[in-house]
């Protein structure tokens, strides 16, 4: 077992290995599902269309996109703790104003750079799952939000169907580390992210987490037969 700094400095350097082809593999293995999953996520902040928003984990700036092209007034602050992985989002982001938009910030969402009430909305796409204290993390987002907003986490789980539960966990265990393998040249990454989610929190518990942080209005969804799911709480 790792200690969470140990799980800290793993994270930060499996995602710098991956950073050049984190997109194309993520479209690869999704079979392009996570750009719809992003969407309905963003979706959720139609009732705050300006000001400023926190993409949380950001990673490549995906999420940070979609945010800024459904509402033309809105400005994101885009914080993940691998400096690669913001560097490879920002060097293909589109000359269509967005760039503007997107400050991209190098910081730890278990410390975030930020003061308090300061975002209508913060989303966390895949990344709450990689925080090594996770309790820390979510009082930090509670902290940054003014309120009266919303948290949105866009999370991989692990489907209940007893027909597409066991094909997922093979094609999960088996198929996506060694193609997504073979593009990234580091295996060790996408095993990890089998095991992240095998091992992470069932939704009732998250979402209790979510609570016990503050939250209030709680809920989540499942979306895509239980492959990931969106959690929603309010300030």
């Amino acid at each position: 077992m790792r200690t969470p700094e140990e799980k800290k400095t793993f994270v930060k350097q499996k995602f710098s290995s991956i950073s050049s082809s984190y997109d194309l593999i993520n479209s690869l293995v999704s079979f392009k599902i996570d750009w719809y999953w992003r969407w309905v996520t963003t979706r959720e902040l139609k009732a705050f269309p300006k000001g400023a928003v926190l993409d949380l984990c950001a990673g490549t700036l995906p999420l940070s996109l979609e945010l800024t092209r459904q509402a033309v007034g809105r400005q994101v602050v885009s914080i993940d703790f691998c400096e690669d992985m913001l560097r490879a989002g920002v060097s293909t982001l589109p000359e269509d104003g967005r760039r503007s938009r997107i400050m991209p910030v190098c910081g730890d969402g278990e410390e975030i750079p930020a003061k308090e009430n300061s975002f209508w909305g913060c989303t966390v796409a895949f990344g709450v799952r990689n925080l090594s204290r996770t309790e820390r993390g979510l009082r930090e987002m509670r902290r940054v939000l003014k309120p009266g907003g919303k948290l949105l986490i866009l999370e991989f789980s692990r489907p209940q169907n007893f027909l597409v539960r066991p094909l997922y966990s093979f094609y999960l265990n088996k198929i996506l580390p060694t193609v997504a393998g073979l593009v990234s040249g580091d295996k060790e990454a996408y095993e990890y992210l089998a095991s992240s989610i095998a091992q992470f929190y069932e939704p009732a518990a998250l979402l209790g987490m979510m609570r016990e942080a503050g939250f209030a209005k709680s809920y989540y969804r499942q979306l895509t037969f239980g492959i990931v799911t969106i959690y929603v709480g309010i300030k």
